[in-house]
């Protein structure tokens, strides 16, 4: 089960770099492969009865890592497409229900966004496919190797359809997504209605077996919902976290460096705080920025330290002591708006930012504060 993820600072162990994507396991990915070896070992003990308990649980936990290795390849297919494309993936993660491909940024079109989704469920597929035929034409003699042919393409098939449901996060949904977003021509429309379409398969999975328990007459095990409700808590979060994705996306076009700019006033470092914010207020400024003696801006004063000075304090307390260096990333062009200005605070993480014209000249200081509150609710 895969999906497109925002950034996240989880890790676990790392297990490699291909194609220059780092891989992670997470400590979750071991409870599944005990659950597979302690569910998948009598059966195998059955499939071959020429193996003592130790073999046949062996060959079962063979299978749980084939299988994530075939999870992998399924993510990898996504990630490599997306490289392809011009996108950044910070890294791949297998996790308790499969695996995870943090793709940084979202395809720039519907057809990329369509292409990225499908690769993963055509990739599992195509393994589905290249096990049966391997099954079926060349590896047929009851063996341990047939045994885990014949599991793997079916667990690859299971993967690769079950992906193609049309609900986010789900490849599917994300085909879905493209689809409203090509016929629509707004990418937030897609979002909406395949998120929607994920709530309705997360009720689906609980209601359809529980629906079939009842109106068969057998008698109903509780059970059998455990894995039904794991996946569709999985799916119904993953839906409901896209729709408030879609919500900050709406309103990402009101952040305006401009608009959202406090008017910043220039001071030496040697300036005491108190006459700095007397400056301040006397010409209506909402921020402090250190210059040198030609002008030129040096640091930008933090508004968290100044508020943390007792008053009685601040005619002692000289400014350049409570500002922080402005590094090169960290000045930011005044005209910035929307995806591109989240994009350069994204890159560089602050509490402050420097403002300037065209020209180079100071106008104004963008605090993370202030942005983050136009999300304020979603």
């Amino acid at each position: 089960m895969s999906e497109q993820s925002p950034r996240q600072e989880f890790s676990g162990l790392r297990m490699g770099k291909p194609f220059g994507i780092p891989v992670y396991v997470s400590w979750t990915w071991f409870l599944v492969a005990a659950f597979i070896t302690v569910m998948f070992g009598p059966q195998m003990r059955a499939m071959l009865p020429h193996l003592n308990d130790f073999a046949a649980y062996a060959v079962a936990f063979v299978f749980a890592v084939l299988l994530y290795v075939s999870v992998l390849l399924h993510e990898l297919a996504h990630s490599v497409l997306a490289k392809a494309y011009g996108l950044p993936v910070r890294r791949i993660t297998l996790y308790l229900l499969g695996g995870v491909s943090e793709i940084e940024k979202e395809p720039p079109t519907p057809g990329k966004e369509f292409m990225v989704a499908a690769a993963g469920p055509a990739l599992s597929l195509g393994l589905a496919g290249l096990g049966l035929v391997l099954d079926i034409f060349v590896i047929n003699d009851g063996g341990i190797l047939e045994v885990l042919t014949w599991q793997l393409w079916f667990a690859n098939l299971i993967v690769g359809v079950f992906n193609l449901l049309p609900g986010l996060p789900l490849d599917g949904g994300r085909m879905l997504r493209a689809g409203v977003w090509k016929v629509s021509g707004s990418p937030g429309s897609g979002t909406i209605v395949a998120a929607w379409g994920g709530r309705v398969l997360a009720a689906l999975l609980v209601v359809f077996p529980l629906a079939t328990a009842l109106t068969s007459g057998r008698e109903f095990n509780p059970f059998d919902l455990v894995w039904p409700l794991v996946l569709a808590s999985f799916i119904w979060m993953g839906a409901t976290q896209s729709l408030r994705i879609a919500k900050i996306r709406q309103r990402i076009p009101q952040v305006n460096a401009r608009t959202l700019a406090r008017r910043a006033i220039p001071v030496t470092a040697e300036t005491p705080l108190a006459e700095a914010l007397r400056q301040a207020a006397e010409r209506g400024a909402g921020a402090l920025v250190v210059v040198d003696h030609e002008g030129r801006p040096l640091a930008i004063v933090n508004e968290a330290a100044v508020q943390a000075t007792p008053e009685h304090r601040r005619p002692w307390v000289n400014v350049g002591s409570m500002a922080k260096s402005i590094e090169p990333a960290m000045v930011l062009d005044a005209d910035l708006v929307g995806e591109p200005l989240i994009d350069a605070m994204r890159e560089a993480p602050g509490s402050e930012y420097l403002l300037v014209e065209s020209g180079g000249q100071i106008f104004g200081v963008l605090a993370t504060a202030d942005v983050n509150r136009v999300f304020t609710g979603v």
